[in-house]
C-alpha cells in the first residue's frame, strides 16, 4: 500500500455554551474542526484531526510511501522541515498526518488502535473540562452536574483572572462532585496569563482554601525558573506541557524539575504523545493528554504504564464525525471500529459554514495585559477582559 494523496475538510463543534479560558472566550459557542483525509492506492482513508495549514509542503515526505511505517514517516517529517523548523503550524500538520497514518495502520490491521498499539483496556480515566471561564456559577454547576452524571470524580477549571471568583467556582464544583466521591480532585488552568511576579502568590491565596491535584501552566510555557519557582512554593503540583512541540522543549523544564504532570497536546499527534510519555516515565513522572475533538489520543493513552488521565472536554462530536467511544464511568470507552473510529460525512461537511478559534475575543489571542495585572479582573461572567488594564473593586 502507498500513499497517494490528502483531502482537506472543515467541520465545526457546536458546544452549546460559551468556550474559552483566561485569555479570551468564544462567545457563539460553535468552533472550527479542521479535518486531513489521507488517501491510498488501496482504497483505504487516513483520518487526522487538527489544523494542518501547511499540508502542501508536509505531504512530500509522505507521499508514495507504505503508511505502515508510521515512526520513521514521522522523523521524515521532521527531517523534511530541518531547516527552518518544525513548531506551530509545521508541528500541528505534521501533527494531524501522523494522526491519519495510525488510523490507516490500525484499518490494514482490522483492529482499534488502542490494541494495535498494545493496550489491553479500553477504558481511558478522564477529568471534565468544560473551558467553562465564560459561565456564571449556575451555567457552571448545570455543567458538571452532566459530568458528575457520567461517573467523574475529577475537573479542571479555567481561571486566573480573579482569585475569590476562582476559589468560589471550585469549591461549587468539589460540591457538585461529591456524589461520586468524597475527596474530588480540582485542577485550575490559567492558561500562562500569570506573570511570575505573582504566581506563587496568587496560588498560595487559592490553595488556602482549595485543595488542588495540579495548577495548570501558571506562568509561560517555556519558563523553567518560574515554573520551578511555582512548584517549588506550592502544595499542588505543576502541569504544562500541551504548547510544547517537540522533545527538546521538554527537556529543560524535566532535567529541572520544573513540572510533575507531564501533559502533550493531542492536536500534536500519536507519535508525539508516546515519545513525550516515554521521556516522563524516564522521569517517573505521569503523563496526562489534553483534550481535542474525537479524543484521538485516548488510543494511545490507553497503551502507556504512566498515564494518569486524559482531559475530556465534550460529551458531544462535530458535525458529520462519528466516533466510536463513549464518555462514561468517568472516563472513555473506547470502542472495537477500527482505527481511530472516527467516520466522516463529507456531505453534511460540504454544507456547512465553518469559525475559528482565532476570533480577536478567542482563547487563542493572547491579551496585552496577560501577566501584567495587578488586580482581579472580574470582567463579565468570568470572561477576560482584553482592553487596557481594568482597575476593580476586588484585588487578587
Amino acid at each position: 500500500m502507498k500513499i497517494t494523496g490528502y483531502r482537506t475538510l472543515r467541520t465545526v463543534h457546536h458546544w452549546g455554551r460559551p468556550v474559552g479560558d483566561a485569555n479570551g472566550v468564544v462567545a457563539g459557542g460553535s468552533t472550527e474542526v479542521p479535518v486531513l483525509l489521507v488517501e491510498t492506492d488501496a482504497g483505504l482513508t487516513g483520518v487526522g484531526l487538527g489544523a494542518h495549514a501547511e499540508a502542501h509542503r508536509i505531504f512530500p515526505a509522505v507521499e508514495g510511501h507504505d503508511p505502515r511505517a508510521v515512526t520513521t514517516l514521522y522523523d521524515r517529517m521532521l527531517a523534511h522541515t530541518f531547516k527552518s523548523g518544525h513548531c506551530g503550524s509545521v508541528f500541528g500538520t505534521i501533527g494531524a498526518f501522523d494522526m491519519a497514518l495510525w488510523d490507516l495502520k490500525a484499518k490494514m490491521a482490522g483492529e482499534p488502535l488502542w490494541r494495535t498499539l498494545g493496550a489491553a483496556d479500553r477504558f481511558v480515566p478522564g477529568y471534565a473540562s468544560g473551558l467553562d471561564i465564560g459561565l456564571d456559577d449556575d451555567e457552571l454547576v448545570t455543567l458538571y452536574t452532566g459530568w458528575a452524571e457520567r461517573g467523574f470524580t475529577g475537573a479542571k477549571l479555567k481561571g486566573g483572572l480573579d482569585t475569590d471568583h476562582d476559589i468560589r467556582r471550585l469549591g461549587a464544583v468539589a460540591e457538585v462532585l461529591s456524589v461520586n466521591t468524597r475527596s474530588p480532585a480540582l485542577m485550575l488552568d490559567v492558561n500562562e496569563t500569570w506573570g511570575r511576579h505573582q504566581a506563587v502568590r496568587l496560588l498560595a491565596r487559592i490553595e488556602e482554601r482549595i485543595e488542588l491535584a495540579w495548577i495548570e501552566e501558571p506562568v509561560r510555557r517555556w519558563d523553567t525558573a518560574g515554573n520551578r519557582a511555582v512548584g517549588r512554593s506550592a502544595r499542588t503540583a505543576v502541569a504544562s506541557g500541551e504548547n510544547l512541540t517537540g522533545l527538546e522543549q521538554f527537556l529543560p523544564l524535566l532535567a529541572a524539575d520544573a513540572v510533575q504532570v507531564v501533559q502533550t497536546g493531542s492536536v500534536w499527534g500519536i507519535t508525539h504523545f508516546l515519545r513525550t510519555a516515554t521521556l516522563a516515565h524516564g522521569h517517573d513522572l505521569p503523563v496526562s493528554p489534553v483534550g481535542y475533538e474525537g479524543n484521538p489520543v485516548a488510543h494511545a493513552a490507553a497503551s502507556v504504564p504512566n498515564h494518569l488521565v486524559t482531559e475530556v472536554q465534550d460529551t458531544g462530536t462535530p458535525v458529520g464525525l462519528t466516533v466510536d467511544q463513549v464518555i462514561a464511568d468517568g472516563g472513555i470507552v473506547l470502542g472495537d471500529a477500527p482505527g481511530l473510529g472516527i467516520s466522516v460525512d463529507e456531505a453534511a461537511l460540504a454544507r456547512l459554514e465553518t469559525a475559528g478559534w482565532a476570533e480577536p475575543a478567542g482563547p487563542h489571542v493572547r491579551p496585552a495585559v496577560a501577566g501584567l495585572r495587578l488586580v482581579a479582573d472580574t470582567g463579565r461572567a468570568g470572561s477576560p477582559s482584553r482592553d487596557g488594564y481594568p482597575q476593580r473593586e476586588t484585588a487578587p
